[in-house]
């Protein structure tokens, strides 16, 4: 079961260069990095060194799967550092494979010139969700209007809402970033497939090959 020293351990980078990290990973089956442990890595390795900035927009490719059982090696390569805005190419490996490379844009804290956002969904709360399968450990989900994403014949729009947290996280503006990447990653390929009768996660890695290629994530600061 995930642990959340474990989960918080991996996003520990141990420098080990200048600009060069080794991390180890967190266990999330299925004899793989997880993706979304790539997500949150990229976050605070992009974040080192800019104290007072945080991570507006991440883009991640996933080149290639990583072995959970060896560390990865993570590099930065910062391509701006401005008094308003900063900006790194984030990448991942092991060795001689490329696993992962992340854009990672960051901004400084100030006041809202204008703002506009799509409106929050209208999703019931936490506490009218039925817990998931696996919400005894750290990591606690709840999917709003009690949607099976694994039932292949539960069919619905490509949106998926979901309340998640990380009991006993840490109270750190990067590792909250982390962790809300870390989350982001476990429901893209359900929420894709909810529109498709005869197709469910459950399926994912059993009799159908899945994986997230890219993903792209964008941090909105409350009014």
């Amino acid at each position: 079961m995930l642990t959340i020293d474990g989960l918080v351990g991996t996003l520990d980078l141990e420098p080990v260069g200048p600009d060069r990290y080794r991390a180890g990973n967190a266990e999330a089956g299925h004899g793989v990095i997880f993706g979304g442990q790539l997500l949150a890595q990229a976050i605070v390795a992009g974040l080192a060194g800019h104290d007072h900035k945080r991570v507006k927009t991440v883009h991640t490719v996933f080149a290639r799967s990583g072995r959970p059982d060896a560390p990865v090696e993570i590099s930065v390569d910062r391509m701006h550092d401005g008094r308003a805005f900063a900006s790194s190419t984030v990448t991942i490996g092991q060795g001689e494979r490329l696993c992962s490379r992340s854009l990672v844009l960051l901004s400084s804290d100030e006041p809202d010139f204008i703002r506009h956002a799509d409106p929050a969904p209208d999703a019931p709360g936490p506490g009218d969700a039925a817990p998931a399968d696996d919400d005894e450990g750290a990591w606690q989900v709840r999917i709003a209007g009690d949607v099976d994403i694994n039932d292949p014949e539960a069919v619905g729009p490509a949106d998926l809402d979901v309340w998640t947290r990380f009991v006993g996280a840490p109270d750190d503006p990067a590792v909250d970033q982390a962790l809300l990447a870390f989350a982001t990653d476990g429901f893209l390929i359900a929420t894709a497939m909810r529109p498709h009768a005869g197709v469910g996660q459950a399926q994912a890695h059993v009799t159908v090959s899945t994986g997230v290629v890219s993903h792209t994530l964008t941090f909105h600061e409350p009014a």
